[in-house]
């Protein structure tokens, strides 16, 4: 064998060493080095918003919806889920976005955090997305009020990431009144 063909083989070997090496840690440590967040990207009035997978129990069409007396704006009504009623709020109402009706598009993003379940309105589903943690950034200047309160980060091509933890968590958003007879 020349010397070429030698040195082309050790460097395919040493390359396949360290990706057989890299395979070979505990799964845990791979995903540790790893600081990509997995978002559900979605769209509220035109613009781009995102929230984290691992709040994410399911996407569910827009069908019945049952409005309940004697809740804030925000809360659109209730659905049914697979037998379970999940409470649906208006995403848009919440955070003073220009509303755009109903259409066929809109999807229930059905979020969970702790004890608390809600579905979110979403205008349209774009899709599933990795983003690395550096990438996000603090918030614009356009996003005010409530908005900014519950932001997570923004990345360079204004995707918003929203903190779903702190929404479910937020006392504004549970609806704790009583009516008199």
């Amino acid at each position: 064998m020349n010397q070429d063909a030698t040195a082309a083989s050790e460097e395919k070997r040493k390359t396949l060493k360290a990706r057989a090496c890299a395979l070979a840690q505990p799964l845990e440590s791979r995903e540790a080095a790893s600081t990509a967040l997995q978002v559900v990207e979605f769209l509220l009035a035109g613009e781009r918003y995102a929230v984290e997978t691992a709040f994410v129990k399911t996407v569910h069409p827009l069908m019945e919806i049952t409005p309940v007396p004697c809740t804030p704006p925000f809360v659109l009504g209730i659905i049914n889920v697979r037998g379970q009623i999940v409470t649906v709020i208006d995403i848009k109402k919440f955070f003073d976005l220009p509303e755009q009706g109903i259409t066929d598009l809109n999807k229930v993003l059905i979020i969970r955090a702790a004890r608390m379940e809600v579905g979110f309105l979403a205008d349209e589903i774009i899709g599933r997305r990795a983003i690395e943690e550096h990438e996000l950034q603090g918030a614009l200047p356009t996003l005010t009020g409530l908005r900014a309160e519950y932001l997570r980060g923004v990345t360079s091509d204004r995707l918003v990431v929203l903190d779903a933890e702190k929404i479910l968590s937020d006392p504004k958003i549970i609806v704790d009144e009583t009516v008199q007879a």
